[in-house]
């Protein structure tokens, strides 16, 4: 069985880093982008984030018009989507993005966003959760599972990071999976035993997620053709969860401290759908899962 796990948030600690990274997109954006006082642009990044905690099922990361994932589901996740809420309302902001990303691959907002976001979590010290080193050092011993490990990035951030950890044997990194490439125009329907074929995913009142994502759909059957026995675990639902779920897919989501109960509720309610209170609990799980 391939155990796919998510990098950011479930096996890091996202939420002690968010802060830090939000700092350093702040300060880069102040003094090579906008031109601004930081101070200007802490005050702009405070107003976007309390419109956004007041309605996070209003906001999140939005690409090529279509919603990749909501606002309130991981910290990292938050900053992204307060960084192109800032961007894309404050006067002059964007304007001054689009100088500096004038060749955008989507266009100059989410572009400045995305090279925030690799530029400095590559920066950043490793800030593992106590149960991952164990969970990937029974992994790598189990006859039976490989660990891969899920990320947007090319790979070598999270590679270096994981080699700090001295498990003793490579671990196989699935990355650039793009779980946030939306594609408006991709034919590709998934069925939903109560709606038919679809597109999109009612997983609450209030919280549709798109699964429109060729990219990440493509690195998925490429594992299934690899492993048909295959399970994917992660702390955030639209991003990296909804996808395989409805691909037939198991999916663990990894509760922490920033885990919405929508998303909690939509796991569960998923006949494949599996909540973990810790990371330690997914043995077991895989243990019940494989009966």
């Amino acid at each position: 069985m391939l155990v796919i796990l998510d990098f950011d948030g479930t096996l890091t600690i996202e939420e002690a880093q968010a802060p830090m990274l939000a700092r350093r997109a702040i300060q880069t954006l102040a003094r090579e982008v906008l031109q601004l006082p930081v101070g200007q642009v802490v005050a702009a990044y405070r107003r976007a984030r309390g419109r956004i905690l007041a309605a996070p099922q209003r906001y999140g990361w939005w690409v090529n018009g279509l919603l990749a994932g909501y606002a309130d589901e991981g910290a990292f996740q938050c900053n992204t989507s307060t960084l192109l809420e800032m961007l894309g309302r404050e006067p002059g902001y964007a304007q001054a993005v689009a100088a500096r990303f004038p060749q955008a691959e989507y266009d100059p907002v989410v572009d400045c966003t995305n090279w925030l976001f690799h530029r400095h979590t590559a920066e950043l010290a490793p800030a593992f959760r106590e149960t991952a080193r164990p969970l990937l050092e029974a992994l790598l011993a189990h006859p039976r599972r490989t660990p891969v490990v899920l990320t947007n990035s090319l790979g070598d951030k999270v590679a270096r990071q994981i080699e700090t950890l001295g498990l003793g044997a490579p671990i196989e990194i699935l990355g650039d999976t793009r779980q946030y490439d939306m594609d408006p125009h991709w034919p590709v329907t998934f069925e939903d035993p109560e709606r038919g074929p679809v597109q999109v995913w009612q997983a609450a009142p209030e919280r549709p997620i798109d699964l429109r994502r060729p990219a990440y759909h493509a690195a998925l059957l490429a594992a299934r053709r690899r492993d048909p026995a295959l399970a994917v675990v992660a702390d955030t639902l639209s991003l990296p969860g909804a996808l395989p779920l409805m691909m037939g897919i198991p999916f663990f989501l990894a509760r922490t401290c920033y885990t919405p109960t929508w998303c909690i509720q939509a796991v569960e309610a998923h006949p494949l759908g599996r909540l973990l209170g810790s990371l330690d609990e997914l043995g077991p799980a895989l243990d019940e899962l494989e009966r």
